[in-house]
């Protein structure tokens, strides 16, 4: 992992797999960071994968919020560009999916095809998300902890065998951090920009997700022409942590079917 230094902020990321190879960026969501892809990095070797810990999240500076969209984009945009990557499949998770979204419209140049996972082109309302800030301005990240189990992963969260990891991940957010992404997400609308793009894309939704539910990821592929989407069953929000081989293998399935291997 390295920071990448930028007149504003401080980026934490990573770049592994050979340096020919073809490049994948994996964009987080919200209240994780960039280690929840270690299953996919691992099962990836023939890629060049950046991932990154986007503002507020992980290793990254976590500046005064709220956050635009815009910056969001901008800083991946910016990422990739100080290390070289450009005709990428980016894979975006909840948030990283939205960034993924606006990062095709504006630089199609750095994006060669998506993967959108368990997002959609507009999630929740602003009162939703509002109440949600105004619980972790209130009690901090503990505050939404077990409200955000149950939506990433459904009625039996509390039985889940890596519940203590993934719980600490979450606390491990800056409230800040968490505040100020979670404002971009209520003022972002990328249902018209969306349907304007025709690249390859694959939307892949877990069944049990209750963040996402699959009619709203299936309604933003929808959207986009000659799009695929997929459900993973025994998957919640999280299906990368939840099935990881089936989450891989169609990762991968999508990467051969467009070449980009």
């Amino acid at each position: 992992m390295a920071l990448v230094f930028f007149p504003d902020l401080r980026l934490n990321m990573e770049l592994s797999g050979p340096e020919s190879a073809a490049p994948v960026v994996l964009l987080h969501g919200l209240g994780t960071h960039l280690r929840l892809w270690d299953g996919v990095v691992a099962r990836l070797p023939r890629h060049r994968i950046l991932r990154l810990d986007m503002r507020g999240h992980g290793l990254s500076d976590v500046p005064q919020g709220p956050y635009a969209m815009g910056a969001l984009i901008h800083d991946v945009e910016r990422v990739m560009a100080q290390v070289g990557l450009r005709d990428a499949v980016v894979v975006g998770h909840s948030v990283g999916g939205m960034i993924a979204q606006g990062l095709a419209v504006k630089r199609l140049d750095l994006v060669r095809g998506m993967v959108l996972c368990n997002t959609a082109a507009r999630i929740g309302i602003a009162s939703q998300w509002q109440a949600r800030i105004d619980a972790v301005r209130a009690g901090g990240m503990e505050g939404i902890a077990d409200a955000t189990m149950a939506r990433w992963s459904g009625r039996n969260w509390r039985d889940l065998p890596d519940l203590a990891q993934r719980r600490a991940m979450l606390l491990a957010t800056p409230p800040e951090g968490w505040m100020g992404v979670a404002a971009a997400i209520a003022g972002t609308d990328f249902y018209t920009p969306t349907a304007g793009l025709t690249l390859p894309t694959l939307a892949i939704a877990g069944i049990s997700d209750g963040a996402t539910p699959p009619d709203l990821v299936k309604e933003t592929a929808d959207l986009i022409l000659g799009s695929r989407f997929q459900l993973i069953r025994g998957a919640g929000h999280l299906p990368m942590l939840d099935q990881p081989d089936s989450y891989a293998t169609a990762l991968s399935a999508f990467l051969e079917s467009i070449g980009h291997v």
